[in-house]
């Protein structure tokens, strides 16, 4: 028969343990998703203003925060920022402050985007009306934007839930670091536990993205 190593996950309290991990991915996760959000929307907001200051400034940290790997950013914030200044500085606490940088980046962009492809007529169009500028942007932009935004927001939402396994490189106990020391911990007495539980992380990680993908493919149909 077939031995996939999945008997591992009901020694002891394996299968708790890596519940307990993908729940430390995902806390880090939503905090990051809650912060970057909002910040992301108003340096949006600012980036597709006319003011060429502020948009050079959003243009640089933009760039270097998406040109920059997410686990060279972890490390320079958890190695780098301690050693340099001499903080005490948790790997979660360096995570969430990794991917909000990362989030809020990548949030701007799409708004800046979602706002910049309104049509000139849009606003034309509220202003032949007699609509004053906020009333244009509030009847008129905001819904449209809102429209064009929530589905690749979502997308990103996902895209930060995956990434979150990067953290078991600055010693965060998350799902993928558990998996590790559960295989490490049965290598001899079982060893296909690595197929097994690894398997077990692909299929946590389906569950908890699944839903939000279909909730944006939803809107997408939807708004079309």
């Amino acid at each position: 028969m077939l031995d996939l190593g999945l008997d591992v996950l009901l020694k002891g309290k394996n299968l708790s343990r890596i519940l307990g991990g993908l729940g430390v991915a995902m806390k880090i996760s939503m905090i990051s998703v809650l912060i970057s959000i909002p910040l992301g929307i108003l340096l949006g907001v600012l980036m597709a203003g006319k003011n060429p200051v502020t948009k050079a400034i959003m243009r640089v940290y933009l760039d270097i925060i998406r040109i920059m790997p997410q686990l060279v950013l972890l490390f320079l914030v958890y190695f780098g920022t301690t050693r340099a200044f001499g903080w005490d500085l948790s790997g979660e606490t360096a995570s969430v402050i990794v991917f909000t940088l990362w989030g809020t980046a990548e949030m701007s962009d799409l708004v800046r985007g979602a706002i910049i492809s309104i049509p000139v007529h849009q606003y034309e169009s509220g202003a032949a009306l007699g609509l004053s500028k906020t009333q244009t942007y509030l009847y008129i932009i905001i819904p449209q934007t809102i429209r064009r935004l929530i589905p690749l927001s979502i997308n990103l939402i996902t895209r930060m839930i995956k990434t979150t396994s990067l953290i078991l490189m600055i010693g965060v106990v998350e799902v993928l670091k558990v998996a590790q020391q559960i295989i490490e911990a049965n290598r001899m007495a079982s060893p296909n536990a690595a197929f097994g539980i690894y398997l077990t992380v692909f299929f946590l990680y389906f569950i908890a993205c699944w839903p939000i993908s279909l909730l944006a493919k939803y809107l997408e149909r939807k708004w079309r």
